[in-house]
């Protein structure tokens, strides 16, 4: 089986000859169709400075990023707005919903920019909402949802082009305990049931625990593989906070 993403040698410095720092240092990393992946490190271990390489918000030094086999290191102007639109989905820690858009209308732009078949945009829209369990706020405004429901309207926007990997930076950084769960638990079901290939950057040990693999990182480079396997929750949340401490990682909250 090929990977849908394929990292070889990433590098990134920022500054100059003068004062720089090396944020990657030739980083190695796989993930394959229907994996539901983790990045955890402590702070300056580099792994914001990965994902926003691997989302074309950053521009490597050096290495090699294939997604779906596209190298993303050579693709400029239309053809990179295309692939991010069209073969990456995002979700963020703060959700970036547009205000003056409903919860459906949200979850549709992306197909609407794309150029989606109209006749198709709601009823993909809708389906994704369900996925996510977000359709009792498909007519209301951000302003009116919790921010949990907020959260999954953003996933369900980031996956409803169907794309190759979804990007998810610190999704349950803004979320009480209650919102985090009901969110973590859509993320998992979504890869379980739709197949759908997550990476997920957190520094908190209880979201890390609903993943299946987890990459440590430390320096810019690799330090720790950890495989979920056969393990319940809290056994692989022991197992991810005996990690970070080793790390000398960042508290985390208890399970």
């Amino acid at each position: 089986m090929e990977p849908i993403l394929n990292v070889q040698g990433l590098q990134k410095v920022y500054g100059g000859r003068g004062s720089h720092t090396q944020a990657l240092r030739g980083l190695d990393l796989r993930v394959f169709p229907g994996e539901f992946v983790g990045i955890m490190g402590p702070s300056g271990s580099g792994k914001t400075t990965l994902l926003n390489c691997i989302s074309t918000i950053d521009t490597p030094s050096a290495g090699s990023i294939l997604v779906d086999g596209t190298e993303l290191t050579a693709l400029r102007g239309r053809a990179l707005s295309k692939f991010r639109r069209e073969r990456l989905g995002f979700i963020f820690q703060d959700c970036n919903l547009l205000d003056t858009l409903t919860g459906l209308e949200n979850i549709a732009l992306a197909l609407t920019i794309g150029g989606a078949d109209p006749r198709s945009v709601e009823e993909r829209s809708r389906q994704a909402a369900r996925l996510l369990g977000v359709e009792e706020v498909l007519d209301k405004f951000p302003y009116q949802m919790s921010g949990g429901q907020q959260q999954r309207v953003a996933a369900a926007r980031a996956m409803v082009t169907r794309p190759a990997l979804i990007l998810a930076d610190e999704p349950t950084g803004a979320l009480d305990s209650k919102s985090t769960g009901l969110l973590l638990k859509q993320l998992e079901e979504l890869n379980r049931e739709e197949g759908a290939t997550i990476l997920l950057v957190t520094h908190d040990a209880f979201t890390a625990s609903w993943c299946r693999r987890i990459l440590f990182l430390r320096d810019g480079a690799l330090y720790r593989e950890l495989h979920r396997g056969e393990m319940d929750r809290k056994a692989f949340f022991r197992e991810i906070l005996s990690v970070m401490s080793d790390l000398g990682g960042d508290d985390s909250d208890v399970l």
